[in-house]
């Protein structure tokens, strides 16, 4: 049965509601977007299309956090804790065996990108279990504790993440034979590893809202508005919750792996408390409880510096006896703050429920309602 004209989000049948795209906004507005994403390596500047690489990589790392939190309900702030297990994982498989870090030279990405992600999914298995008793601001804090035990254990086992201010190359994606990190004879590095980004950002968008619309989705969606009455009616909390982390977990490794693909480097102080803040806020603007919403605010944060750039000459300026340079960095963390708080206060649900309203009015123009 269709639904009643102007009236989007309700739904007069279950199939309906379960379906992949269940509105034809939805198919419209998904089909403009992947034309414009696979014709924009031909329109844009190899630096654009760096950040628009990293902006996809970004996004899997976001999907992960918001099916655990904008799902499941488990606030987590240990997401940069999982990708640093991720990254690394990723990076010792590829790395040069001769190089001064551990390395095994499986340049492969069909085997370092699954690995990175199989090894954080068995960390959050591991820490699932403190889900099961906690929940809220504890299980916040908690999570925020693997962040700075990571971080310590990270700068100690130089060997294999290389230490504090040196770092590790990051991992080289090979794949089926060709290597993706040089320039070709068709294409340049930059536009390889766009198209790669963007190929698995699809794949794992459309895994996630598969998950979200099965019965373990539904169980996520129980268990976030209320755990003691979704125990009640069957379902296994420690189960799904542990799920949940793996789920997660498993997102959050493969994003470490493929977050510096492009620039080629990192070192252990990059998986620190302010990128799990960052990852909080690009769930909280784009959308929580939304594949599409996690995609709209990673991509929102990652675009922002290059906004800060271009508003920098507006902003003051920093004089010292040396130097004198606009106050970009300081601009961009208050913006973070600031979009935060504007969006909890204002617009609850993101950016996606900006583009709700936006395509409810147009669907009932010229009337209200």
């Amino acid at each position: 049965m269709r639904r009643p004209w102007g009236r989007p989000q309700l739904y007069t049948s279950y199939s309906s509601e379960m379906a992949l795209l269940n509105t034809t906004s939805q198919r419209v507005a998904l089909g403009a977007v992947l034309l414009v994403a696979v014709a924009a390596p031909f329109l844009l500047e190899d630096k654009y299309l760096s950040t628009l690489a990293i902006g996809c990589a970004t996004a899997i790392g976001a999907i992960g956090l918001g099916l655990v939190t904008g799902y499941a309900g488990q606030v987590s702030l240990g997401h940069a804790f999982f990708m640093a297990i991720g990254a690394y994982t990723a990076a010792i498989l590829s790395g040069d065996p001769a190089d001064r870090v551990v390395g095994y030279g499986i340049q492969e990405i069909g085997v370092w990108l699954p690995a990175a992600g199989v090894v954080a999914a068995l960390a959050g298995v591991i820490v699932a279990p403190l889900a099961t008793r906690l929940r809220g601001l504890y299980l916040a804090i908690v999570t925020l504790g693997l962040v700075f035990i990571g971080e310590h254990i990270f700068r100690e086992l130089s060997d294999l993440t290389g230490g504090t201010g040196i770092g590790r190359p990051a991992p080289v994606p090979v794949l089926f034979g060709e290597p993706l990190h040089v320039t070709g004879a068709n294409f340049t590095r930059e536009q390889k590893l766009y198209w790669l980004m963007l190929a698995l950002l699809l794949l794992f968008a459309l895994a996630a809202r598969n998950i979200a619309r099965s019965r373990v989705g539904r169980a996520f969606t129980a268990i976030r508005d209320r755990d003691i009455a979704a125990g009640v009616i069957g379902v296994n909390l420690a189960r799904y919750k542990t799920v949940a982390f793996a789920t997660s977990s498993f997102y959050a490794g493969c994003a470490g792996a493929l977050f510096y693909v492009l620039p080629g480097f990192f070192v252990p102080e990059s998986f620190n408390l302010e990128m799990s803040v960052r990852f909080i806020a690009m769930v909280l603007i784009g959308g929580a409880g939304t594949i599409s919403g996690a995609i709209l605010g990673a991509f929102f944060l990652t675009l922002l510096p290059t906004l800060t750039r271009l508003l920098s000459v507006a902003v003051p300026y920093i004089s010292t006896e040396s130097t004198k340079m606009p106050n970009v960095f300081q601009l961009e963390s208050v913006l973070y703050g600031a979009l935060i708080i504007v969006f909890l206060i204002f617009e609850p649900r993101g950016l996606f429920g900006i583009w709700l309203r936006v395509r409810n009015y147009w669907k009932a123009w010229p009337f209200s309602y």
